[in-house]
C-alpha cells in the first residue's frame, strides 16, 4: 500500500429540486471564459500542455462557461485590459504560471480577471508534491473560479473514484482515480479484491471485499497508512453497498445460506440485522429517505427490479414499472439512479440506460438514450451521476450534469471494471 497526498474537500448539498422534472435555469449566454499561459518557457512543456487541456475541459464539465479553447501566453504580472490581449467577447480571463520548485514539487499560481474591466477578481496558489498528481491541481483551480464567480459548487471534481479491475482470471486490484481517469493509482492488489466502497465523505477509509482465504472478508483500509482492519467475514455473497451519513452504520449484501439478502451492521455495537428475508435474490442495499428506507436489487417479479422497504417493516414497495432488468442502482437522499435494459431498438438489443426517480414522486427522467450505461453513482452533493458507458465495442467514463442536462465521457483503457465508487 502506497501512502498518497490526499485533497480533501468538504461537500454541499445542491440537490434540493426534485431533479426527475427541473433543470436549473442557466443564462442564454454563458460567460465566456479565456485560459492563458504565463508560464516561463523553461517549464516542462509536457506540463504545460497537459495542464491546459486538463483546465479547459474541467471548465466545460462545469456547464457554467462558454470555453474559449485557443492556446495563449501572456505576461503574469499585467492586470490591464490592453496587456492581455483577451478578445472583447471575452468575460472572465485565466492566467496561470507554473514554478517547478527544487523538490519537485509544482507550485501554480492563479489569476482571474474581469476581461472587460481588468479588475482583477482573485488570485490563489495551487501546490502538488508530485507532477503526475497535476489533475488534481486543475480541479482545484476550477473549484475555485467556480466559487469565485458564484456558481454552485463543483466539489466532487477532486474527489477520488475508486473501482476494482479484473486483471486475470480469480485475479482482480483496486485502484483510485480522479474522475477523468488521467490519474491512477493501485492500492490493493494480489488476489480477488472487489467492491471497494468509501467509508467516509472525506475518502480518507474504504471497505473492500476480498475473496481468496477460508471465506469472504469485508476489511477497512485506512488511505495514508495502509492498515487493513477485518470487518466481517461470512460464507457466500458479502458486500458493503452504502455507509450511513454518522459512518457508523453499514448495508451489506450477505448469503450466509445461499439466499442473498440485504443485512444492516453497527460497526459500534457489532449488531448484525436481517433487513430483507426473501427466498430469492435481494442485493445492493441503498439508504434513503434520511435512513428510515433501504433501496435495493430484487428478482421478486422474476427479473431485476428497483424495490424499497422501511427498515423496520416487513412491507415491501416497487419503485419501477418499465424495463425488464433494472440491475443497478444509487441513492442520494429522495433521489434513485438505476440502470435498465430497454426494448431492441435501432440502437441495438442490448440497450441499458440510467434514468432518474423520486421516492416522494411518480416521475421519471430518462438520462441516457444509447449504449449500454451501467454502474451509476451519485456524487457526493447529487447534482451529478458518475456512470459506465459501452459503445461501439468502446468504453468510457461517464459525468452527467443533472442540473444542465448535459453528459461528458473519458475513454477507458484499463480493462474490465468490475464496481466502482465515488
Amino acid at each position: 500500500m502506497k501512502k498518497l497526498f490526499i485533497f480533501l474537500i468538504s461537500a454541499v448539498t445542491l440537490f434540493a429540486a426534485d431533479a426527475t422534472i427541473e433543470i436549473i435555469k442557466r443564462m442564454d449566454k454563458l460567460p465566456v471564459i479565456q485560459v492563458q499561459d504565463a508560464s516561463d518557457s523553461t517549464v516542462n512543456s509536457k506540463f504545460r500542455n497537459n495542464l491546459f487541456k486538463l483546465l479547459l475541459a474541467d471548465l466545460k464539465i462545469t456547464t457554467y462557461y462558454d470555453v474559449n479553447e485557443a492556446y495563449e501566453v501572456s505576461s503574469f504580472d499585467e492586470n490591464g485590459r490592453a496587456g492581455y490581449g483577451a478578445d472583447i467577447k471575452t468575460d472572465l480571463l485565466l492566467k496561470y504560471q507554473i514554478v517547478e520548485q527544487i523538490d519537485n514539487s509544482i507550485i501554480t499560481t492563479t489569476k482571474l480577471i474581469n476581461a472587460k474591466t481588468g479588475n482583477l477578481i482573485s488570485q490563489r496558489n495551487f501546490k502538488i508534491s508530485k507532477s503526475d498528481h497535476y489533475p488534481f491541481m486543475s480541479h482545484s483551480i476550477v473549484m475555485n473560479i467556480v466559487k469565485d464567480t458564484n456558481q454552485e459548487p463543483v466539489d466532487w471534481m477532486d474527489k477520488y473514484v475508486i473501482f476494482a479491475k479484473t486483471t486475470a482470471p480469480g485475479k482482480s486490484e483496486i485502484i483510485i482515480a480522479d474522475y477523468t481517469l488521467t490519474f491512477q493509482q493501485t492500492i490493493v492488489k494480489g488476489g480477488l479484491n472487489i467492491f471497494p466502497k468509501w467509508a467516509d465523505k472525506n475518502q480518507n477509509n474504504f471497505y473492500y471485499t476480498s475473496i481468496g482465504g477460508r471465506k469472504p472478508t469485508i476489511y477497512k483500509v485506512s488511505l495514508m497508512s495502509g492498515q487493513r482492519e477485518e470487518i466481517i467475514s461470512g460464507e457466500g455473497m458479502l458486500t458493503v453497498s452504502d455507509v450511513s451519513v454518522n459512518e457508523k452504520k453499514l448495508l451489506l449484501t450477505m448469503a450466509p445460506n445461499e439466499q442473498p439478502d440485504i443485512y444492516l451492521y453497527d460497526l459500534v455495537t457489532k449488531k448484525l440485522s436481517r433487513v430483507t428475508n426473501y427466498r430469492g435474490v435481494d442485493v445492493g442495499g441503498n439508504f434513503v429517505d434520511d435512513e428510515k428506507r433501504v433501496v435495493f436489487i430484487s428478482d421478486r417479479l422474476g427479473y431485476p427490479n428497483v424495490f424499497s422497504k422501511k427498515i423496520d417493516e416487513d412491507s415491501v414497495e416497487q419503485m419501477v414499472y418499465i424495463g425488464r432488468n433494472n440491475s443497478s442502482a444509487s441513492a442520494h437522499k429522495n433521489y434513485i439512479v438505476y440502470s435498465g435494459r430497454d426494448k431492441a431498438s435501432e440502437f441495438g438489443e442490448q440497450t441499458f440506460n440510467l434514468y432518474l426517480i423520486s421516492t416522494q414522486t411518480n416521475r421519471i427522467r430518462q438520462l441516457t438514450s444509447t449504449g449500454k450505461n451501467i454502474f451509476p453513482r451519485f456524487s457526493q452533493d447529487g447534482g451529478s451521476v458518475l456512470f459506465i458507458k459501452e459503445y461501439a465495442k468502446e468504453s468510457a467514463l461517464g459525468i452527467i450534469r443533472l442540473g444542465s442536462n448535459k453528459s461528458f465521457h473519458f475513454p477507458i483503457n484499463i480493462g474490465k471494471i468490475q464496481s466502482l465508487d465515488w
